[in-house]
C-alpha cells in the first residue's frame, strides 16, 4: 500500500452513497408506505455484539463488552448517530466457530440489527464471515489475523479499529533481530491467529538477518506446557510467546520454572499476559523482557488526555485493572479496538446518512472512503490509516519493557512500519 495513494474521507458524497445502497425494491418500498422511513428512523439502531462470553476468549469478551457498553454510552450521551440511539444486541458465540456463524445468522433473521460486530479470535471470524456476507449484514471485527486484508473474507467484513498481525510483526521484527538476537524460537497457538504470526513474523524476521530455529505450536485448549519446552533448542537467543487463552499465566510460569535464572532473551505478545497481574507470584523472571503492546496497559509518563478519558469511561485505572477491583486486570492491549470501531461505525452511518438496512452498502461504501483517522477521543490508542481496498486499519504499536514489575513503553513504531502491499481490492466486488 502506497501511504501516498490514501484519501482523506469523502463525506460529500453523502447523498450518493444514500441511492447507490437503496436498491429497486428498497425505493418502491418506501414510495410505497411513507410512514416507513420516518418510523424507522425514529428506532434504536441495534448493532448485534457477538461476544466471547464463554470458551478460551472468555476474558477477551468480558472486556470487550464492557468497552463497548462504554463507547456505546458515549455515542448515545452525545445524541446517538444521526439522531437516533444506539443498542448492542449481545450473543455469547462461545469463542466457537460454527456458534459464531448462527449468532450472525440470529442478529440478521432474529433479532433486526443493523449491522454485526465485535468478534476477536480469528477462527471464529473465519468462520462467521461468510454467513455474514450471504446475509449481506455489514460484520465490523475487531480481530486481529490478517484474514480480512488477505482477500479470503468479503466484502461486508472490514477491520477498521484494530492493526493486524502482518503489520504488527513487520514493524515489530527489527526491534527483536537489533536488539535481543537472531535466532528466535517461536511458540504460538495451533489456530489461524498463531499460524498468522508463524508465517508473517518468520518471514518479516529473516529480512532482518535473523533465523527462526523452532516453531513450537500449541494446542490452543492446552492446560500444561512443560513437555513442550525440551523443543527449544540450546542455541535459541530470543523465545518469541504469543499464547492466549485462559491457561497463560501457567504457560508463562511453567516457562520460568523451566528456565530458572538463565533464560533466554524474552519477547512476547501481551496476549500472553492479557488480563494477567504482573504483579502475579511467578512472573518474576520476566523481569527485563520485552512485550508488544496494541495500547499500553499502564499510564506513561506521557500520557494523553485522551487516554485518561477513555480510562475514566471504561472504568480502568493506571496500571490497567478496573477501578472497582485492582485484581480484575484488563485486555487494554485489544479491547480499544471495541471502542475505535463503534466510533467509525458511527462516522460511517453519518456519512451514509444511513436510515436502515436498505443503507447497508452505502455504509460500507462511507467506510471504504475513510482514510486518515487522527489521535483524539473517538481513537485514543493513536492516529491510524484505513486502507479502504482492504479493509484493515494501519497504526502505531508500542514495544514495552518489564521494569519493577510493570510494562513502560521502549520503543514506538511509525504508522509507516507497519504498512504492506495490497493482496485485495475488495471495492470491486459486488455487493
Amino acid at each position: 500500500m502506497n501511504r501516498k495513494t490514501l484519501l482523506t474521507p469523502d463525506y460529500s458524497r453523502r447523498g450518493a452513497l444514500k441511492t447507490l445502497g437503496l436498491g429497486a425494491g428498497a425505493l418502491a418500498a418506501t414510495t410505497a408506505m411513507p410512514g416507513f422511513v420516518q418510523a424507522q428512523s425514529s428506532a434504536p439502531i441495534r448493532i448485534g455484539f457477538q461476544v466471547h462470553r464463554t470458551g478460551i476468549g472468555a476474558s477477551y469478551g468480558r472486556w470487550y463488552d464492557r468497552t463497548s457498553q462504554a463507547a456505546v454510552k458515549r455515542i448515545n450521551d452525545a445524541g446517538g448517530i444521526n439522531g437516533r440511539m444506539v443498542e448492542l444486541v449481545a450473543e455469547d458465540d462461545g469463542t466457537d466457530p460454527k456458534r459464531g456463524a448462527e449468532v450472525i445468522e440470529k442478529f440478521a433473521t432474529q433479532s433486526n440489527c443493523d449491522i454485526a460486530f465485535g468478534t476477536l479470535f480469528s477462527h471464529v471470524v473465519i468462520g462467521s464471515a461468510p454467513r455474514a456476507g450471504e446475509l449481506k449484514l455489514p460484520y465490523f471485527v475487531v480481530s486481529e489475523g490478517h484474514h480480512v486484508a488477505s482477500g479470503m473474507l468479503n466484502r461486508y467484513t472490514l477491520q477498521p479499529g484494530i492493526t493486524d498481525v502482518k503489520s504488527q510483526v513487520q514493524a515489530m521484527a527489527p526491534f527483536v533481530a537489533e536488539n535481543l538476537g537472531k535466532k528466535v524460537c517461536m511458540i504460538f497457538p495451533d489456530f489461524a491467529f498463531g499460524h498468522d504470526h508463524r508465517d508473517y513474523f518468520a518471514k518479516a524476521f529473516e529480512a532482518q538477518g535473523g533465523t527462526v530455529n523452532a516453531l513450537i505450536a500449541i494446542p490452543p485448549t492446552e492446560t500444561s506446557f512443560t513437555k513442550y519446552f525440551p523443543q527449544i533448542p540450546r542455541d535459541t537467543e530470543v523465545i518469541y510467546h504469543v499464547m492466549t487463552g485462559p491457561a497463560v499465566l501457567t504457560f508463562v510460569k511453567e516457562l520460568g520454572e523451566f528456565f530458572g535464572p538463565s533464560r533466554p532473551e524474552l519477547f512476547g505478545y501481551i496476549d500472553s499476559l492479557e488480563a494477567v497481574d504482573m504483579a502475579s507470584p511467578g512472573l518474576e523472571f520476566l523481569e527485563g523482557s520485552y512485550m508488544w503492546e496494541g495500547n499500553p496497559r499502564y499510564a506513561q509518563a506521557d500520557q494523553t488526555e485522551y487516554d485518561k478519558a477513555y480510562r475514566e469511561a471504561v472504568g480502568v485505572d493506571d496500571n490497567g485493572a478496573s477501578v472497582s477491583d485492582a485484581r480484575d486486570v484488563s485486555t487494554y492491549a485489544h479491547m480499544f479496538g471495541c471502542w475505535e470501531t463503534l466510533n467509525v461505525i458511527k462516522a460511517g452511518m453519518e456519512a451514509a446518512d444511513y436510515q436502515g438496512p436498505q443503507d447497508r452498502a452505502a455504509l460500507i461504501e462511507a467506510v471504504e472512503a475513510m482514510s486518515d483517522m487522527p489521535a483524539g477521543a473517538d481513537h485514543p490508542q493513536g492516529a491510524k490509516v484505513f486502507n479502504g481496498k482492504t479493509h484493515q486499519v494501519f497504526g502505531h504499536q508500542y514495544i514495552s519493557k518489564v521494569e519493577d514489575g510493570r510494562l513502560n513503553v521502549v520503543h514506538t513504531t511509525s504508522i509507516e512500519d507497519t504498512l504492506y502491499e495490497d493482496e485485495v481490492d475488495y471495492t470491486t466486488r459486488s455487493f
